[in-house]
C-alpha cells in the first residue's frame, strides 16, 4: 500500500456539461495493489495506515494518464514533414516508411521507439494504428506487453490504391487477423482492434470482412479515418457510388458501433454526425496533424450538438510529436480561428478531451480516466525544472484553471517526471 501526496487536478465530471476542473491542493491518495483505495486529507490517510509508504508529490502537479485515441505506431520516424496535403504526405512520407515494417528486425526496432515516445509523453493509454504484416503487430503487441500501456490495436488492412507491399485479401486478412485476435486480445492490458486503413483503399468486401470479425469475436475494437481531407472524400464516393457517404461505408460492413474510433472527421455532413451519435462511435481529434496536413478546422461544436463523443489523439507522425498536451493546445488555438464558430475552451475541457474523454471512448472510464476512489493509478506527475518557464508561471498563476491552463501551454515530456499504469511505475 502506499500513499501519494499531491496537489491534483483532474475532471470526473465532464466540462462540457457542465462539470467542473477538480483542483485539490494537498490530497492523499490510498493506492492498494494498483486501486485508488480512498482520496483524503494526508493526516487521515495517515493515521489509518501508518506502516504504508508515503511518495510526496506536492511539488508539481499530478493528473491521470493521458489518453491517446489515434496514434500511428509506423510512423514513428516519418515526423515532421510539412508542406503536403494528407495523399501526397501518404505517398510521399508515411507509406514507404510504414512498407519497411515487413522486416521483422525493423519492426521490433520501432515498436520499442514507439512505445518509448507514448511513455515519456505521459500516455499511458492508446488506440493505435497498427501495421499492415502481422509480424510487426507480434513486435508491438509483445513490446507493449513488456512496457505495460493500455494498447488497442490491430492488423491495417488494405487492398486497392496502396503500394503493393501493404495489400492484402479478405482471406488473409482475416485469418491474420484472427490469429492476432486468438493471441492477443484480452492478454494483460492489451485488446485487438479491426483496422480498415481507410474507405479509399479498402474494398467493400475487405470492410465487410472486417465487419463479420467482429460479430464473430465480440468485445474487439475497430479503428479507422474518416472524412480527413476533401480529394480523399471524393475518391471514396467515388469508389462506393452507392453509400450515402463516406460513414456509410463503413456502418453498411457492420463496423460502426460503441467500440469504434473513427480519426479526423473535419468535414462530416450532418447526416454522419447524427449517425455516429445513434450508434455510439467516437471521433479522435487529431489538431496538429489537422493542421500540418492543412486539413481543416475540426467542428467540435457541430459534433457536441449532435451527441457525438471527441477526444484527443496526436496522429503520429501527421501529427507533430507524441505530446498531448501540445495537441490540446492547438486544439484551443484552432477553435479560437475558427471562422464557422468554434468552443470557447478552457484548460479544463483540455484536461478532459486528454484523459476522461478518452478513457470513455476507449470503454475504459471504469477503470481510469480520473483519479477518484474505485479507480485504477493511472497518473502522471508533471514536474517542471525549477526557474524554467514552466515552474514559474506555476509559482505565480492566480487560479488552478491558469496553472492548468500553463502546463498545456508550455508543457513537454521533459515536464514529466513520473508516469504509473495501474500503480506500476513506467518512466521516473
Amino acid at each position: 500500500m502506499i500513499i501519494y501526496r499531491a496537489r491534483i487536478f483532474d475532471t470526473p465530471t465532464n466540462p462540457f456539461t457542465g462539470g467542473e476542473l477538480r483542483a485539490d491542493a494537498d490530497v492523499a491518495l490510498v493506492v492498494d495493489d494498483g486501486l485508488i483505495a480512498d482520496r483524503t486529507d494526508f493526516a487521515t490517510a495517515r493515521s489509518a495506515h501508518p506502516d504504508a509508504e508515503v511518495v510526496d508529490l506536492r511539488e508539481g502537479v499530478l493528473i491521470p494518464g493521458l489518453v491517446d485515441t489515434h496514434v500511428h505506431y509506423p510512423q514513428v520516424r516519418a515526423i515532421g514533414y510539412l508542406g503536403k496535403p494528407l495523399l501526397e504526405w501518404l505517398d510521399r512520407c508515411a507509406l514507404p516508411e510504414e512498407s519497411k515494417l515487413g522486416d521483422e528486425a525493423y519492426a521490433r526496432a520501432l515498436a520499442t521507439e514507439f512505445l518509448r515516445g507514448l511513455t515519456a509523453a505521459g500516455t499511458t493509454s492508446a488506440m493505435v494504428f497498427g501495421s499492415h504484416f502481422a509480424t510487426a503487430m507480434d513486435a508491438l503487441f509483445t513490446e507493449a506487453a513488456e512496457v505495460g500501456l493500455r494498447i488497442t490495436s490491430g492488423l491495417v488492412t488494405s487492398d486497392r490504391n496502396l503500394p503493393e507491399a501493404l495489400l492484402t485479401t479478405v482471406e488473409r486478412s482475416v485469418a491474420e487477423s484472427q490469429d492476432l485476435i486468438d493471441r492477443w486480445h484480452g492478454l494483460g492490458r492489451l485488446r485487438f482492434a479491426v483496422t480498415p486503413r481507410f474507405s479509399y483503399s479498402a474494398s467493400q468486401e475487405l470492410l465487410a470482412a472486417g465487419g463479420q470479425l467482429v460479430v464473430d469475436n465480440p468485445g474487439i475494437w475497430v479503428t479507422s479515418h474518416l472524412n480527413e481531407n476533401r480529394d480523399e472524400i471524393a475518391g471514396v464516393a467515388a469508389l462506393f457510388p452507392e453509400a450515402l457517404d463516406y460513414l456509410d461505408t463503413y456502418d453498411r460492413a457492420g463496423l460502426l458501433g460503441r467500440r469504434t474510433i473513427l480519426a479526423h472527421n473535419v468535414h462530416p455532413s450532418d447526416r454522419e454526425l447524427t449517425r455516429m451519435a445513434e450508434t455510439g462511435a467516437a471521433a479522435a481529434h487529431c489538431p496538429t496533424s489537422n493542421s500540418t496536413l492543412a486539413s481543416g478546422f475540426f467542428p467540435l461544436r457541430r459534433h457536441i450538438e449532435h451527441g457525438v463523443r471527441v477526444a484527443l489523439g496526436s496522429d503520429v507522425g501527421a501529427g507533430t510529436g507524441f505530446c498531448l498536451l501540445k495537441e490540446g493546445v492547438q486544439s484551443y488555438f484552432m477553435q479560437q480561428l475558427d471562422p464557422s464558430g468554434g468552443v470557447a475552451l478552457t484548460s479544463a475541457h483540455l484536461l478532459h478531451l486528454a484523459t476522461a474523454a478518452g478513457a470513455a471512448a476507449l470503454g475504459l472510464d471504469a477503470e481510469v480516466g480520473d483519479l477518484s476512489v474505485g479507480k485504477r493509478f493511472d497518473a502522471v506527475h508533471i514536474r517542471p525544472t525549477a526557474g524554467e518557464p514552466l515552474e514559474v508561471g506555476n509559482r505565480h498563476a492566480t487560479s488552478d484553471e491558469d496553472a492548468l491552463a500553463k502546463i498545456f501551454a508550455m508543457g513537454t515530456p521533459g515536464d514529466i517526471a513520473r508516469v504509473w499504469v495501474d500503480g506500476e511505475p513506467i518512466k521516473g
